[in-house]
């Protein structure tokens, strides 16, 4: 009976506005998404939800580390307030205002892609810029380079300029100058940089800890054992508080063995129990210790559904854009952002079978990246992030999702989450931590596709890879990349001109391509409309050539790609730190 009524509703569905709107298959329309049925985009976008849920609750513990706007009363004997009641106090309410700002953010993300660009992808606030924003950027309790008001106004402006880019065509023109082992690398470096929050104590597990004579070293020690005026360096019995273990093996072994074997939801699962183990209070791994900030916390959690308002985060921009350091902040986050939702969307869009392999380019794609960027702008306006599409969206395109109902079927289940923010407020960091390392651990896969083979290519990658961990900051390891990069790769490029072939590294032809991209920086609809035509807005259908490694032939990785997917996470990762798919036109090689 059930299967008849799903059968006639979604034929009824597809026949009405929605299913043309929409392009369900069935609907009549042009360019119907063929298989695609109502029931199946709403179950495949509860998948998504229960995939990428887990942000809620980390993308808050991440950002509340900087403290948010709280105010420091700085003591000598406690200068960055780290057992100062008042300022934690505070941070506890940054952390609650955040777990409602990104379940609203991501309501608002997910309901736009998919009514306007009507694609089945995900979108809510990135993991590894939250943490440059946190870390690098605003700093642990406010440490950084610049205060966390000043920050968003970067993640806000970075929002409006990544319009404008998607607009004039210049985000495909910066994607394709970019050497492809650079972006592997990057994605890969932040890989490592959330692994490595992940193991310490501040938003993360707590295996790592300070250490005199290394920097770091093994953490997670009593609080009777801790230096009282360093609170992360332990001065003796390491790895013997309780919560480490439970973090190691519930959320982190736990959640591993659950993914090995397919298990939809693993990482929200490993979080949860987590979490469930650490509520009672008469515990040595409660969450709700009886002091000022466990009755607190408890007090809130006790509440279970409500809705809690925002109360510090929003609207909290400065918009003073004097300071040269939010300028680094700002193209930093460009950046990344540009490479990462190319990358993601592309991939998602090429699984969900919506791409179009003659002109390399998918349905509605300025519309995604539009929206994509609106949502950047509005997530700074709620207090968090910069705001990216979701690898966690390939699972609920396995399950049939093709459709931008897909999307806002996620969106709602964003939004209901909204009024339980009581509960994602009580996931401890030792909960989340696994989580962390496992998502870097995903990333890091990207190296493998690194063109090892050329040094000129291969120790500006690695140079990005290792700084970015090593320095907490993203920016620095893209620098370092960039810089290496021009070096190693212009002066054997000005030789070869110089010398006409004679000057060149005996393997210069395993050197990937590199250079200012032939055609122009103008975009082709601005070309269509010098030329008069008037229809500039409508796409050729002449086949663009991909960019891919020097020598290397047949297709390109993005197609080798498509022919061999599964419905796990971990085997989409790859494809999101990858991305090959951007238009390309012959360019001049370095």
């Amino acid at each position: 009976m059930l299967g008849n009524f799903a059968e006639r509703s979604n034929a009824a569905i597809a026949r009405s506005a929605v299913g043309r709107w929409f392009k369900l298959d069935g609907s009549g329309v042009k360019g119907e998404r063929k298989g695609s049925k109502f029931w199946t985009e709403i179950r495949a976008g509860i998948t998504t939800f229960s995939a990428m849920v887990y942000i809620i609750s980390v993308n808050a513990i991440i950002i509340s580390q900087c403290g948010g706007n709280c105010v420091c009363n700085s003591t000598p004997d406690d200068p960055i307030c780290n057992n100062n009641v008042e300022y934690n106090l505070c941070k506890d309410e940054i952390r609650r205002d955040l777990i409602t700002a990104t379940a609203a953010v991501s309501t608002i993300a997910c309901f736009l892609m998919g009514a306007f660009a009507n694609l089945p992808v995900a979108l809510a606030p990135g993991m590894g810029l939250n943490a440059y924003f946190a870390f690098s950027v605003v700093g642990y309790n406010g440490t950084g380079t610049i205060p966390f008001n000043k920050a968003l106004a970067a993640v806000f402006l970075e929002g409006w300029i990544f319009l404008i880019l998607t607009l004039l065509g210049i985000r495909q023109w910066l994607a394709r100058t970019i050497p492809r082992s650079l972006t592997l690398a990057t994605g890969a470096g932040i890989g490592l940089f959330i692994a490595f929050i992940g193991l310490l104590p501040a938003g993360g597990i707590g295996v790592i800890g300070g250490d005199y004579s290394n920097m770091v070293g093994l953490g997670g020690c009593k609080d009777q054992y801790k230096d009282p005026d360093h609170p992360y360096y332990c001065l003796s019995h390491v790895l013997q508080r309780p919560t480490i273990w439970i973090g190691i093996f519930l959320g982190g072994f736990l959640t591993v063995l659950l993914m090995m074997y397919r298990i939809r939801g693993a990482i929200l699962f490993g979080i949860l129990l987590v979490s469930i183990i650490s509520w009672p209070r008469p515990t040595e791994i409660t969450y709700f210790p009886h002091n000022p900030i466990g009755d607190a916390s408890f007090d809130f959690f006790k509440k279970v559904v409500t809705f809690r308002p925002i109360q510090r985060t929003l609207n909290a921009i400065d918009y003073d854009y004097s300071d040269g350091k939010i300028w680094l902040a700002l193209i930093t986050f460009l950046y990344v952002d540009i490479m990462d939702t190319t990358g993601t969307l592309y991939s998602m869009a090429r699984f969900a079978g919506v791409m179009d392999e003659r002109t390399a380019d998918f349905e509605n794609s300025t519309i995604a990246y539009c929206v994509d960027a609106f949502t950047i702008s509005i997530g700074a306006l709620f207090g968090t992030s910069p705001v990216t599409a979701y690898i966690e969206s390939a699972t609920g395109i396995s399950e049939g999702g093709k459709t931008g109902i897909t999307a806002m079927a996620s969106g709602a289940c964003f939004f209901i989450s909204v009024f339980f923010a009581p509960i994602f407020a009580s996931i401890p960091a030792w909960a989340t931590g696994g989580a962390l390392v496992i998502s870097g651990s995903l990333m890091i896969r990207n190296v493998v596709d690194i063109n090892w083979h050329y040094l000129g290519d291969a120790v500006p990658a690695f140079l990005t890879l290792i700084i970015i961990p090593f320095s907490f900051n993203i920016a620095y390891g893209l620098i370092a990349g960039i810089f290496a990069m021009i070096i190693l790769k212009g002066i054997p490029y000005a030789l070869n001109k110089v010398s006409k072939g004679r000057i060149q590294p005996p393997n210069y032809d395993a050197r990937e391509d590199w250079g200012v991209p032939s055609g122009g920086l103008a975009p082709q609809w601005a070309k269509k409309l010098a030329k008069g035509d008037k229809k500039f807005w409508v796409a050729d259908n002449d086949e663009l050539a991909l960019p891919r490694h020097s020598g290397e032939t047949g297709k390109s990785g993005n197609e080798n790609q498509a022919h061999s997917r599964s419905a796990s996470v971990d085997e989409k990762i790859q494809e999101k730190d990858s991305p090959k798919p951007m238009v390309s036109e012959p360019r001049e090689q370095v």
